[in-house]
């Protein structure tokens, strides 16, 4: 199983917010770079970064850190947060970034995204608020089923689903594998699971799972998770 670390990016500073709600954020680091670079060193292969100014923005705004973590750490990276057109999409991959994810405009324009994915490195994100899949920064609800969505995209060359169980996020509460696992089965795609991760538990869970990854935020930051422990037992499963 993949752990991918990440770093949310408000206001040029790593932070964690609770269940999507940018006035619960808490700062971490003001220097976002060092943090991904403490990753590296850890024995991480990838970044999870999300430009949330970006997400509520609709464009990025969080450039300047983005091309300093890029500078300072050899990791791959996957970004999501505001990319909305193929341009911003081009611009991102020419700083260097490895996958780009796109989460509101897939319920928006799925046709826009099945095109992207054809041609560039694209994993979908899939937040859901009650399985019903929430957009906007998680500021709306759409009437839309989680697993209708990820259907969407079977076959359509995407790398990735990333789904978040946005009531969860941020809330050490203990990952949702149903969920996850519903998203996998639905769409037959490698699925990242994300939100509420909380101890080495959820990570056992998850390998029992056969989940392809997992997000890792706040867990980290509150020191619930020990990230070494939980890479050399990711590493010991892909060994067996």
């Amino acid at each position: 199983m993949v752990i991918l670390p990440a770093i949310d990016l408000k206001d040029g500073k790593a932070v964690r917010l609770s269940k999507g709600l940018m006035d619960s954020a808490k700062i971490y680091s003001d220097e976002p770079w060092q943090v991904a670079k403490r990753f590296e060193q850890m024995g991480s292969e990838w970044l999870h970064l999300v430009d949330l100014n970006g997400a509520f923005a609709g464009e990025p705004k969080n450039l300047e850190q983005i091309k300093k973590i890029r500078d300072n750490c050899n990791l791959k990276m996957e970004l999501g947060g505001g990319i909305r057109d193929e341009d911003t999409i081009k611009m991102y991959l020419d700083l260097g970034v490895d996958r780009l994810i796109l989460g509101s405009i897939a319920v928006k324009k799925p046709d826009f995204v099945k095109e992207m994915a054809k041609k560039y490195p694209i994993a979908v994100g899939i937040d859901a608020i009650d399985g019903m899949v929430a957009v906007e920064g998680w500021a709306e609800v759409s009437s839309m089923k989680a697993t209708d969505l990820a259907k969407e995209f079977a076959n359509a060359g995407v790398e990735a689903i990333i789904c978040t169980d946005v009531g969860r996020d941020g809330m050490l509460s203990g990952i949702n594998v149903e969920f996850t696992r519903s998203i996998a089965n639905a769409s037959g795609i490698p699925t990242i699971a994300s939100g509420g991760l909380k101890d080495i538990e959820d990570i056992k869970k998850l390998i029992e799972s056969d989940i392809y990854g997992t997000i890792v935020g706040k867990a980290f930051y509150e020191g619930t998770l020990d990230l070494e422990e939980a890479f050399k037992l990711t590493k010991e499963g892909s060994d067996e």
